[in-house]
């Protein structure tokens, strides 16, 4: 059973249809988590072959209509194991680690019961041992390891915990502690999009500093996402919440997407701080820690100017794979070789501190910013000005070609084979190293003024094709040449949606 249960796969984390809707039937049920919590809790005791008994887990949900029988299937599971389980009810994928952290909740381990921005009908699972996330190999045995049974519903050591409120209190805390203030914030505006999900609660976190969020948006529990699909690095979402941050007069607006490790910021004026810009500004802020040259690893579609911006600014600029636990795990391993790299982000918007557990948590990368932020206030001065020197691509494009077949990764190989000795044969480009997925290419300003990575996807049959130019209609001068590059493979298509 266990191999039939390897398609919920999806990286580090488990994800399927949770309700059904016409043409998908239902891939994660009461009895698939009921099965894989269970699996996970064996999993943890053989972590701990030296501890007999008292195991405690946390299990909380986003605010998907699906989240309250398949949390209670899971609590259910990790129970039948002999594990005592707090019921966070609704609460964010980073809390849910950080009760492994809370002396008083002491939890071994945590599952976090979200599938993210993905649509209303999806629904997954997040797990965290003390040691932080699952990484895909321990996700792939745990699935292995399930076996389908029903659920057991006899008694249950279940005790329900307000872990939102103690997570709260705690980011309170930092921001008190850093800048020296009870309510650094007092006067200001700072609105919150919660897009539905479970990060509504940040606006407590800012009322007890002293803002006002008077013209926040969507931040009840929205399980069908009414509002808008909550995904701080979807251009239109962006796009509607920075002309809200201008209409409610706001100085600054923050946007979650539905489980709270993602966030984006608005800037006053409406700048929309997202992406490349997020990481510029999370990198001015690593700096301002003092250390000399930390190195700020990313995923392997950042822009060629935010690489600039990096290391103009005395840091290090290490672009590595797409996947925040790749990303995360790479900050891990340069950290153990002695390489100081204290921020591990993507361009999706997870963003992970050292001195956070390496947690991708957008919670605690707001937080940053609102110290930021709070040392700028007396200056008259936002944290846009601190990007002045940023620029922005002009143009920007993904496309998505899906690759026909049976053994699509050995096909989409080929084709990357390919198109590596194609790009060394174009006159203006240049193939760019060193890279750690797929092949990248910089244009120079007579043959695109700009940069374009083609890269198998994670995990479908998706060549992924990202292009980027400094001047207008330099997007289209590259991607003619690359598609001519993938004429020859006619399994490779463009993808209908």
């Amino acid at each position: 059973m266990g191999q039939e249960l390897l398609r919920l796969q999806n990286g580090s984390d488990v994800r399927g249809v949770a309700l059904q809707t016409e043409g998908e039937k239902v891939t994660l049920n009461k009895e698939t988590a009921y099965a894989i919590a269970r699996a996970f809790a064996r999993a943890v005791k053989k972590q701990n072959p030296d501890k007999k008994e008292g195991y405690i887990a946390t299990v909380g949900m986003d605010s998907r209509l699906s989240g309250p029988v398949l949390k209670g299937a899971v609590m259910r599971g990790l129970s039948a194991e002999g594990f005592r389980v707090y019921d966070a009810a609704l609460s964010s994928t980073p809390a849910i680690f950080m009760s492994t952290v809370f002396e008083e909740i002491n939890a071994d381990c945590g599952i976090m019961i979200t599938a993210s921005h993905l649509p209303a009908n999806r629904n997954g699972m997040k797990f965290f041992t003390r040691s932080g996330g699952a990484n895909k190999e321990m996700i792939r045995q745990i699935l292995l390891d399930a076996t389908l049974e029903p659920v057991q519903m006899g008694e249950c050591d279940i005790v329900p915990l307000n872990l939102t409120k103690r997570y709260a209190a705690h980011l309170i805390n930092v921001i008190r502690k850093r800048t020296g203030k009870a309510t650094p914030l007092s006067g200001k505006k700072i609105i919150v999009d919660a897009g539905g999900g479970a990060g509504g609660f940040f606006v407590d976190i800012l009322h007890a500093l002293g803002a006002d969020t008077s013209g926040s948006l969507f931040l009840a529990p929205d399980g069908t996402f009414s509002g808008h699909i909550p995904n701080p690095e979807n251009a239109e979402v962006l796009s509607n919440f920075a002309q809200q941050v201008v209409l409610q007069k706001a100085d600054m607006g923050i946007i979650f997407d539905t489980d709270v490790d993602r966030a984006a910021v608005v800037d006053k004026g409406g700048k929309i701080i997202a992406r490349n810009a997020l990481i510029a500004l999370m990198t001015l802020i690593v700096l301002k820690d003092g250390k000399p040259r930390p190195t700020i690893v990313t995923d392997s579609v950042t822009s060629a100017a935010l690489k600039e911006f990096i290391e103009s600014n005395g840091a290090v600029h290490h672009r590595f794979k797409r996947g925040y636990k790749n990303v995360i795990d790479e900050a891990v391993r340069l950290n153990e070789a002695g390489q100081y790299a204290p921020l591990a982000i993507e361009t999706s918007g997870h963003g992970a501190l050292m001195e956070n557990y390496f947690l991708d948590d957008g919670a605690y990368m707001a937080v940053k910013i609102l110290i930021l932020y709070a040392s700028l206030i007396e200056e008259n001065k936002n944290v846009s000005d601190l990007l002045e020197n940023f620029e922005e691509a002009k143009e920007a494009q993904e496309l998505r070609m899906h690759i026909d077949g049976e053994d699509f990764q050995a096909y989409g190989n080929q084709a990357l084979n390919a198109f590596a000795h194609y790009a060394a044969q174009q006159t203006g480009w240049e193939i760019e190293a060193p890279n750690y997925e797929g092949v990248r290419i910089k244009a120079d300003e007579q043959n695109g003024d700009g940069w374009a990575l083609m890269r198998l996807s994670l995990h479908d049959p998706i060549m992924v094709i990202n292009i980027e130019s400094r001047r207008a209609g330099g997007v289209a001068i590259i991607k003619e040449k690359m598609l001519q590059a993938l004429a020859p493979f006619e399994n490779i298509k463009p993808k209908i949606k």
